[in-house]
């Protein structure tokens, strides 16, 4: 179960580290424009209230504020990745390290559910305390 858990850690390591040089390369272009551009590219409704707003929104986003997302998304990839490797090789610091970092976002995520809830964010939750309660189980069941 360690191994899957490290696996899934991984996994958004590599999903933060592709938005971080994705943003980066987006840099000095309007935002706005690439999004729009993507929308079209994957046939998304341009009618759809959700996809303006997110498209207006962008278009508003200064290069100092993608530098800081770009840079934000590097270090949080960074984290995924030490508690990924801690995890994978079974070490008790990354069992540990995975249960102060994923804990400490528990109620940040009940915060946003409170304010926008969905489906997803109900599902990323669920994901996020199981995670914590196996790993407290886990270490719990070695050290008895």
């Amino acid at each position: 179960m360690l191994r899957l858990i490290a696996v899934f850690k991984f996994f958004k390591a590599a999903l933060l580290i592709a938005l971080g040089v994705g943003l980066f390369r987006a840099l000095h272009k309007d935002i706005g424009s690439v999004l729009e551009h993507w929308a079209e590219a994957l046939r998304l409704d341009p009618g759809s209230h959700f996809l303006n707003e997110v498209l207006a929104r962008a278009a508003r986003v200064s290069p100092g504020q993608v530098k800081q997302l770009g840079v934000g998304s590097f270090l949080y990839a960074g984290l995924f990745l030490a508690e990924g490797t801690g995890l994978w090789l079974r070490k008790r610091w990354g069992e540990w390290l995975t249960i102060i970092i994923t804990g400490s976002l528990v109620p940040v995520e009940i915060f946003e559910i409170h304010r926008h809830p969905s489906w997803v964010k109900v599902g990323v939750l669920v994901v996020n305390v199981g995670i914590v309660v196996y790993l407290i189980y886990h270490i719990r069941k070695r050290t008895d």
